[in-house]
């Protein structure tokens, strides 16, 4: 018997995270026909990684659900930061109110809505942080469920930390698996993880790395000032390095996703700038990690091409998704399409 296979679309794209996982999962069974980012770098970054023989579509508000092609598969990694505690730019947790630069990012789920609603795939899949499911006490998620549910959905939902899934970061987010009503689903179980353990040392590039990642000694006395003051008035605010046999916190984007995950490496590297910086590179070998490492600590493999500028990059990984978790959850979601159909 012939296997399925299933035309997916790509929506919140970003870099390309979550088709990564999926295509990784289902392999040849499954093919991209639509993919919408709106931010212009990501879109590069994508452009890079992906061999599509389409555009990628820009502004979701603007597209017409009649427009796109049929498809069984959405994958739909919906902004996070109007639901994040972390947020961008003092904008975070705004929720259904949330307006960031003349965009409501809270209400952008309901472009997915709109557009499964007319085109009924067979599943739905969403990727958001943790704190989507107390937001407003509970009434965002529930009103993302019902929205999902009058559209004639199961929904099934599972918060994930990606350490238990091979990388050593530690990243709660919430997974939401919807499938048609009438594929008559029982029940989902979500993936539990590898079982695989992995520390920061095991994804460290090869040493020398270049002395631009290592900080100022100026800089370095800066952070443990500011950490002091903090600590000062009982706060826990301020910098933090990592064990290497431990894993990362969760990487974000904005300076504070790299601050809070330094490291101390002691092999040997140059001490000469190669950039401006006050002061000199510091000798306690503090530094922080590199682009490529962030992309580990989301599972992406090594030939994932990194073509833009370390700023875009450290923005790009912060706000992606941890490939291997996305792929363990795809695989289960194969496993019930191909018992149903």
């Amino acid at each position: 018997m012939a296997m399925t296979t299933y035309k997916s679309i790509d929506l919140f794209a970003g870099i390309g995270g979550i088709r990564m996982g999926f295509d990784n999962a289902f392999g040849n069974r499954i093919e991209t026909v639509f993919v919408c980012e709106w931010d212009e770098p990501a879109q590069k970054t994508y452009k890079a990684n992906f061999d599509d023989t389409f555009g990628i579509a820009g502004d979701i508000t603007r597209i017409d659900e009649k427009d796109i092609p049929a498809f069984d598969i959405c994958l739909a990694g919906f902004p996070c930061q109007a639901f994040s505690i972390a947020g961008t730019g003092g904008y975070g947790r705004g929720g259904f109110d949330d307006d960031f630069k003349g965009q409501n990012r809270g209400n952008l789920f309901l472009d997915v809505v709109r557009i499964c609603k007319e085109h009924q795939p067979k599943v739905i899949f969403c990727e958001n942080v943790k704190g989507l499911v107390q937001h407003d006490r509970g009434r965002t998620f529930r009103v993302i469920r019902n929205a999902f549910k009058d559209i004639g959905y199961q929904v099934f939902w599972k918060v994930l930390n990606s350490k238990d899934f091979g990388v050593p970061q530690n990243r709660e987010r919430i997974y939401i698996v919807c499938f048609r009503d009438d594929l008559n689903i029982g029940e989902f179980i979500f993936p539990t993880g590898t079982g695989k353990q992995v520390c920061i040392r095991d994804i460290m590039e090869s040493a020398p790395i270049p002395s631009k990642y290592y900080l100022s000694d100026v800089y370095v006395d800066t952070l443990k000032a500011h950490k002091a003051r903090h600590a000062a008035k009982g706060n826990g605010f301020g910098y933090e390095i990592r064990d290497l046999d431990g894993v990362a916190g969760t990487i974000v984007c904005g300076g504070m996703g790299r601050e809070r995950n330094l490291i101390i490496d002691s092999r040997e590297h140059s001490m000469v700038p190669t950039t401006h910086i006050k002061g000199e590179i510091n000798k306690e070998d503090i530094r922080k990690m590199t682009p490529r490492e962030w992309a580990r600590l989301q599972g992406f493999p090594d030939d994932f091409k990194l073509v833009l500028s370390d700023t875009h990059l450290y923005k790009q990984f912060g706000n992606s998704v941890t490939v291997p978790v996305i792929e363990a959850i795809a695989l289960k979601v194969k496993e019930v399409l191909d018992a149903v159909i």
